[in-house]
C-alpha cells in the first residue's frame, strides 16, 4: 500500500504517531537534545486525555532549547510541532501527519542533494514516491535511490511506511514503542549526517 493510502486509512493514534515520528527524526537539525519529544510519545499512548497537555509542554520545551543558527530547514522543523493540532480527531491529525510526511521527505531529499533539476522536480519525484506502491519495495530493499530520490529520502520513505503499518497492525502501547524504536533509528542516521557536515565545514 502506498504511503498516501496508509495515511488516508490510519486512525487517530496512527496519525499522531506518524506525524510525531517525522518531527522526531528531524530533531538533530534543530537541537542537540534529541529526546525532548519523548513525553509526547506518551501522549500518543494516552490519546485524547493526554495529547493536548503533553503537546503544549513539548512546544514550551522545544522553544527553550538552543540550537544552530535559524535557517529555512530549522524553521520547518519548528513549524511541524507548531502546526500539530491539540484536538484528538482524525481530520486535523490526518492533515498534520500528511504535512509532516512531506516536510520530512523534503528535508531528507535536500540533505541528499540528488540531481540538479531544481526543487520543483524534486518535489514532483517525492510526491510520486508517496503515491507509488512500488516505491515501498525499493525503499525497503535499501536501494541507493527510489525513482530518482536519494538514499536518505528513500530511507525516510521506508520508515514512514513501516511506522504506519506497525501502528495499523499492533494495538496499544506496544505499537507506539515499536514506532518510536524505528524513528530513533532514523534519528541516528540524520544525526550522523549532521555531524559529518559539521566536521566538513569546520
Amino acid at each position: 500500500m502506498s504511503l498516501v493510502k496508509l495515511i488516508e486509512e490510519a486512525d487517530e493514534r496512527g496519525l499522531a504517531a506518524s506525524g510525531l515520528a517525522c518531527l522526531d527524526r528531524c530533531l538533530p537539525l534543530l537541537a542537540e537534545e534529541t529526546e525532548i519529544l519523548r513525553p509526547l510519545w506518551a501522549g500518543v499512548v494516552g490519546g485524547e486525555e493526554d495529547w493536548p497537555a503533553r503537546l503544549s509542554a513539548s512546544r514550551e520545551a522545544l522553544d527553550a532549547v538552543g540550537g544552530p543558527a535559524p535557517d529555512v530547514t530549522t524553521a520547518l522543523v519548528r513549524t511541524m510541532l507548531g502546526a500539530a493540532p491539540s484536538e484528538w480527531a482524525a481530520g486535523p491529525l490526518r492533515t498534520w501527519a500528511d504535512t509532516c510526511s512531506v516536510v520530512a521527505l523534503e528535508i531528507h531529499q535536500q540533505l541528499d542533494a540528488v540531481g540538479e533539476d531544481g526543487p520543483a522536480a524534486a518535489a514532483e519525484r517525492l510526491a510520486r514516491c508517496r503515491e507509488d506502491t512500488g516505491a515501498v519495495t525499493d525503499a525497503a530493499d535499501g536501494a541507493e535511490s527510489t525513482d530518482g530520490i536519494g538514499p536518505l529520502a528513500a530511507g525516510e520513505l521506508r520508515r514512514q511506511i513501516a511506522i504506519l503499518e506497525i501502528l495499523a497492525e499492533t494495538p496499544g502501547a506496544a505499537g507506539v514503542r515499536r514506532a518510536l524504536d524505528l524513528s530513533t533509528e532514523g534519528q541516528r542516521v540524520l544525526r550522523a549526517v549532521v555531524s559529518r557536515r559539521a566536521r566538513a565545514g569546520s
